[in-house]
């Protein structure tokens, strides 16, 4: 497989876990608004006196992003952030992808968030390990079966990869594909916990591998809204086989901002 070649800069978003605030929330929607006025402005042919937004319109649209409380932006805000919260709506409908989301899980330590998801009945589950780091134990959110405490039993931190146990039975839980074949411009999904949200789903395409001085194995570059948060999301094929894992993000000279995952062959080289 042809790789690229070291990545120069090889700078890295590595607090993909991190939680947003209230001030970089609103901070998110001014942003949108702004965005949303221009563009409108730009609509119109001829010049027109409008009123100006009150402020009362602006709060109300605030509260209703921090309250997580989509159904009310307008469509016209086109900033990523919002518009990868609308897409997960709409993908969430499907029934395989509720199916997927149950697998799903928030990883939580006194100081970090992050994603992980489950590989098999028993509640193993598969994250990074820069959301573990240091812990021996987690705090396991499943969507519909609540809290569990997780143990850390294996770690990788060469390819950023961590398995942490809950030691249940019958839990839900996703199929891992036996290795992975590059194809690039295939169309995936991932879910995850970005920003203040939880299980959000949405999509992207892969691009390519890239060599980083930090890795001493190649990632993939995924075209994909990856967020803060989003650091263990599985990231799934079209037959439903997770196929890597969201670790990073990365400012690329030639695709610009792009998600990174761990290719799942990594995990399976270091389970033999």
């Amino acid at each position: 497989m042809d790789k690229k070649n070291d990545y120069a800069h090889d700078i890295i978003d590595k607090d993909l876990y991190e939680d947003l605030d209230e001030d970089e929330l609103l901070e998110l929607v001014e942003e949108a608004r702004l965005e949303a006025l221009e563009k409108q402005r730009l609509r119109n042919e001829t010049p027109k006196a409008t009123p100006p937004v009150p402020k009362w319109a602006i709060w109300l649209v605030a509260l209703a992003m921090f309250f997580n409380i989509i159904a009310i932006l307008p469509q016209t805000f086109s900033v990523p952030a919002v518009e990868f919260l609308m897409t997960s709506a709409k993908l969430s409908t499907q029934d395989d992808i509720k199916e997927y989301k149950r697998a799903v899980v928030v990883i939580e330590t006194d100081t970090s968030k992050g994603t992980g998801f489950s590989i098999n009945e028993q509640g193993d589950i598969l994250t990074n390990y820069h959301v573990i780091e240091g812990e021996e134990t987690v705090t396991v959110a499943f969507p519909k079966l609540g809290l569990f405490t997780g143990e850390v039993q294996e770690i990788y931190p060469e390819v950023d990869l961590a398995l942490v146990s809950i030691n249940e039975q019958s839990m839900p839980h996703l199929t891992l594909a036996n290795g992975f074949t590059e194809e690039y411009g295939e169309p995936i999904y991932f879910i995850g916990n970005p920003l203040n949200f939880n299980g959000i789903v949405n999509e992207g395409t892969i691009i390519d591998w890239i060599n980083l001085q930090s890795k001493p194995e190649p990632v993939m570059m995924l075209d994909a809204p990856v967020y803060r948060g989003n650091s263990g999301s599985p990231v799934i094929n079209e037959i439903g086989e997770v196929i890597g894992v969201v670790f990073a993000t990365l400012e690329h000279d030639e695709y610009g901002r792009v998600g990174l995952f761990v290719p799942i062959n990594y995990f399976h080289d270091r389970v033999k």
